[in-house]
């Protein structure tokens, strides 16, 4: 698969970002992990980040703050949830999450989110081209 933007895992869990790290790996991906907000930023400033996997809370914050964090630079936010609660889903939509996956990670899941990330991103350069 032929990845146009970067992917990046925020996990305070080691085995949760591993794991996902290892899915997206095995899809032919090569994901950024990073452990706090502060190291996922970095790389939202240095990097054409177009999809975010992060738990709902990590060492030095949350996914409202990455949200917030992320207005303007446009990735796709996913949050990684285990708590499986409707109304945690429906909030995170609201406020612009891009999805909501449970945890443990379902490799269909992950790869569905990757696809769709990237259709978005396609049609956002179709659109942009149309107009210049």
């Amino acid at each position: 698969m032929k990845n146009p933007f970067e992917i990046v895992v925020v996990s305070s869990h080691l085995e949760r970002r591993l794991h996902l790290a290892d899915i997206l790996t095995k899809l032919g991906l090569d994901p950024i992990c990073a452990s706090t907000l502060s190291e996922c930023n970095e790389n939202l400033a240095e990097k054409n980040v177009g999809l975010v996997f992060c738990d709902a809370r990590v060492t030095d914050g949350n996914y409202h703050d990455l949200l917030k964090t992320c207005a303007n630079k446009k990735p796709k936010i996913v949050l990684t949830s285990n708590s499986g609660d409707r109304e945690e889903f429906h909030d995170a939509m609201k406020e612009g999450a891009f999805y909501v996956i449970s945890t443990p990670y379902r490799p269909t899941d992950v790869e569905w989110m990757v696809i769709q990330a990237r259709r978005d991103a396609q049609k956002a350069e179709i659109a942009l081209a149309q107009y210049a």
